[in-house]
């Protein structure tokens, strides 16, 4: 089943950029939850741990950071290497650790209320969770990362089913990473070593994959994340190539972000009151600094804004969606096929 409408494309304009070294240390993860809040999941320096938490929360229209949790640590309530994050339909949040094997549950405030998971290979157990999503029935969707397959949980840990194994084959993984579930209920993983995302039915049957390795349009190096909006564009982050690509519905390129990122609020207002970071931001290539640097996680919102998590940059970079939505009796036919002479 499609979407009852048109496309017309008019563009993706650079919003502004969230967060900055010290407060949004290597974004790894994004989700929404209401209100505009965004929750970004980064993983901590060590040179600050103890200091930074690995969650902090945003108001993406005004900019302003909100709540933070999550030390480092093995303690319950605490992360040692995060990966994912996703919120459920009560705003419970779900964080996967891949050095603790388990997956974190916190509520809308922080506060921490249970954890769950069980290491090896068996069914119902993780090794190295990465990728986190809810589908329409909300059930966990967890990327298993070094078993290679997807398994689907309640939210209290309990499993239900799971799909893949080890290879490249249809329905095959190899160390997959991201995952999102679209608004019709289909299923896209980033299947990370093998370059490509692959396409499931909300029962994981496989539908269809795409990407190759390379670095030209609609190739991948180390694809780590995936995301769908309402009209059925993918969006895929493309670490190793330092870009965000755009698919249409039928997977077909449409076209690439590489990074526009400005300063954030927080960082101008740092710059401002310091001389030392000043100097050294004379001295810098300004175009350079505009770029992607090994993007982890992208993510689209209810207002159709894309959200890159700029890994290496430590913030994160905001798109507006510019498209025109046609109703049947507004989408014109198709033209003729015409000849057009060879070059």
């Amino acid at each position: 089943m499609g979407r009852p409408y048109g496309l017309l494309r008019a563009g993706f304009p650079y919003v502004k950029s969230l967060g900055m070294y010290r407060i949004t240390n290597f974004p790894v993860g994004l989700a929404t939850g209401n209100n505009g809040r965004l929750y970004i999941l980064c993983r901590q320096d060590k040179a600050f741990a103890g200091v930074l938490d690995a969650v902090r929360v945003y108001s993406v229209g005004d900019e302003e950071a909100g709540i933070t949790f999550g030390p480092l640590g093995d303690a319950e309530g605490s992360f040692r290497w995060p990966v994912s994050i996703a919120v459920d339909r009560d705003e419970r949040i779900y964080i996967s650790d891949e050095a603790l094997d388990r997956i974190s549950v916190f509520d809308r405030d922080g506060e921490f209320l249970h954890c769950w998971g069980t290491p090896g290979s068996g069914a119902g157990e993780i090794r190295r969770p990465a990728g986190l999503a809810f589908d329409a029935e909300d059930r966990l969707c967890v990327v298993d990362s070094m078993n290679h397959r997807v398994q689907r949980f309640t939210k209290d840990g309990q499993y239900i089913d799971g799909w893949g194994s080890h290879g490249d084959g249809e329905g095959q993984f190899d160390m997959p990473w991201g995952i999102t579930v679209d608004e019709l209920g289909d299923v896209y993983v980033a299947d990370w070593r093998n370059d490509r995302v692959q396409k499931f039915t909300s029962d994981g049957e496989f539908i269809l994959a795409f990407g190759r390795s390379g670095s030209g349009d609609g190739e991948f190096n180390r694809p780590t994340d995936v995301a769908v909006d309402r009209d059925g564009d993918i969006y895929v982050c493309d670490r190793g190539n330092n870009r965000v690509q755009q698919f249409n519905e039928e997977t077909r390129y449409i076209d690439k972000m590489v990074g526009a990122g400005t300063l954030s609020k927080a960082a101008v207002e740092y710059m401002l009151s310091q001389a030392g970071p000043n100097r050294i931001r004379d001295g810098a290539r300004i175009d350079t600094e505009r770029l992607l640097r090994q993007p982890q996680a992208v993510l689209v919102d209810d207002e159709d804004r894309l959200c890159i998590a700029d890994t290496d940059s430590y913030r994160i970079q905001v798109y507006q969606k510019q498209a025109v939505r046609l109703e049947p009796h507004q989408i014109l036919p198709p033209m003729r096929s015409v000849t057009l002479l060879s070059e």
